[in-house]
């Protein structure tokens, strides 16, 4: 009897010992269901950073900015229409040309297209404000004293005649008529142009332009749409509130590039009047980019009146004595005769 008592002591002693480890387990584990997480910070996502700016756009990059802007003349005869490039323009200067048919001057820098065209002639307003923004001017003809300008220096080019159709550099397209068929190859202009001894890079001085904040702040009044006439080349904007962007129209005409049809949009638009004069009696003009005058600056739906500067060879809007930023992005710049005015835009 003895010996079954110590046997079942035993056990017992046993069975007492793994109930008390296994109550020590269960406090020792934690309870997912009783156990609450220390909350975790969120953390706000950094905002990218970027190592450059393009100069003449104000689009923030990682890559190098040290190539040199180009300036292409461009057709705007309703014959040239739709033309090839402009989208990709960092800033387009519109001025009369001879009679009422405006020109462009397209100065590409941040985005280079593989064609730009059709390309015309040069005239001297045109290629000093491509020599003062540091710019390779690129045209398609001239008359003889313009050229004679040219090849005593008034600014580095390349002329279209003397690569017409060589299919590296200009091409001659069928399905326009001369003058409004030569395209410029855009990939070849660096390579024509250091073979002339010209510098292709550059270190441009920077346009001012407005934070993301300032350019969701813009002060002034409502511009919904905006029309003006050069006589022959009625010009409109209409701002699209989707792409908080200006639309252009030659009258009832969109301006669109001519492959894809992808409209022309723009984040500013500053209007500028200032003294014309006519020289000849070809009809060719003198344009003062000098002396200043009244603008209008068009930036996301509204309209400030501005007076315009030339500083340091860049037309520039300015308040108070002070520079006014641009949104970065593209800008058009219509030059209009005082004749006119500004009192001939309609504003709406």
């Amino acid at each position: 009897m003895k010996k079954y008592y110590w046997k079942y002591l035993l056990l017992l002693l046993v069975m007492i010992v793994m109930a008390s480890c296994q109550k020590e387990e269960q406090v020792a584990e934690p309870n997912p269901e009783s156990e609450t997480e220390e909350p975790v910070g969120l953390e706000e996502p950094e905002e990218p950073t970027f190592k450059n700016v393009y100069p003449y756009s104000g689009v923030p990059t990682n890559d190098e900015v040290t190539d040199r802007a180009v300036a292409v003349m461009v057709n705007n005869h309703p014959k040239a229409r739709p033309q090839t490039g402009l989208t990709k323009a960092d800033i387009v200067f519109e001025i009369l040309a001879e009679g009422n048919i405006t020109r462009l001057m397209a100065i590409f820098q941040s985005e280079k297209p593989d064609v730009v065209g059709p390309v015309r002639s040069a005239r001297p307003y045109y290629f000093n404000l491509a020599d003062d923004y540091g710019a390779i001017y690129v045209h398609h003809g001239a008359a003889n004293f313009i050229l004679d300008m040219l090849k005593q220096g008034a600014a580095d080019h390349l002329e279209g005649m003397f690569y017409d159709n060589d299919g590296h550099l200009f091409k001659r397209e069928d399905f326009r008529v001369a003058p409004h068929n030569s395209y410029l190859l855009f990939d070849a202009v660096y390579e024509v142009a250091e073979g002339k001894g010209y510098q292709v890079q550059s270190k441009h001085k920077a346009l001012s332009f407005l934070t993301e904040e300032e350019s969701m702040n813009i002060s002034g009044d409502d511009a919904n749409e905006v029309s003006f006439n050069y006589d022959s080349t009625p010009v409109r904007y209409k701002y699209d509130s989707a792409s908080e962007k200006y639309l252009r129209f030659n009258g009832e005409e969109q301006s669109i590039e001519l492959e894809t049809e992808e409209p022309i949009k723009l984040d500013n638009v500053f209007i500028i009047e200032t003294y014309h004069e006519v020289v000849d009696s070809a009809g060719r003009r003198e344009i003062d980019f000098e002396s200043g005058g009244n603008g209008y600056l068009l930036q996301k739906g509204t309209v400030q009146s501005v007076e315009w500067q030339n500083i340091d060879g860049q037309i520039v809007p300015v308040q108070d004595g002070q520079p006014v930023g641009f949104v970065p992005g593209k800008t058009w710049i219509n030059v209009i005769p005082e004749s006119t005015g500004l009192e001939a835009v309609s504003i709406q």
